[in-house]
């Protein structure tokens, strides 16, 4: 599937998919790494604050090979289903803002103050070891695309 250059750096289609332009800066043999160009378009962006693109110039993802054929610095698109997206946000930043106020709130009723808001911090050191461990699990859950440009 072809897709057609656009000016826009990144666009949002019309099925709840974004798209970001960027080079194949690596290539290994079950994945390919894009560089993401620079993203002249965030400031008007609703969802700049929650979105990692947003933060500098230039960032890399790491997409699985897909059945076409790539070369280093060909331009690509990269596609993200906007509640891909969302899930990810969840997962990296909600879910372990809950379990922060949650412990503490827990913890507490229990131990003394510097104790529960120490115990509070130190719980993200699992829940961070749980990720990684089913790294492949979200790797699967979070598909994102590849397009020839």
């Amino acid at each position: 599937m072809q897709l057609k250059h656009v000016m826009m750096n990144t666009a949002p289609t019309a099925n709840d998919t974004f798209i970001h332009f960027g080079k194949i800066s690596r290539i290994e043999r079950n994945s390919l790494t894009v560089s993401l160009d620079e993203n002249v378009h965030c400031e008007s962006c609703r969802a700049k604050g929650t979105c990692g693109i947003a933060d500098s110039g230039s960032k890399e993802v790491v997409v699985p090979k897909s059945k076409e054929a790539f070369s280093m610095n060909e331009p690509v698109a990269v596609v993200l289903k906007k509640e891909t997206g969302l899930k990810a946000v969840f997962w990296a930043y909600l879910f372990p803002f809950v379990l922060v106020i949650a412990t503490l709130w827990i913890a507490s009723g229990f131990l003394q103050e510097w104790m529960a808001g120490l115990l509070s911090l130190l719980i993200l050191g699992p829940y961070y070891l749980f990720l990684y461990l089913l790294k492949d699990v979200f790797t699967e859950a979070f598909k994102i695309s590849i397009l020839k440009v």
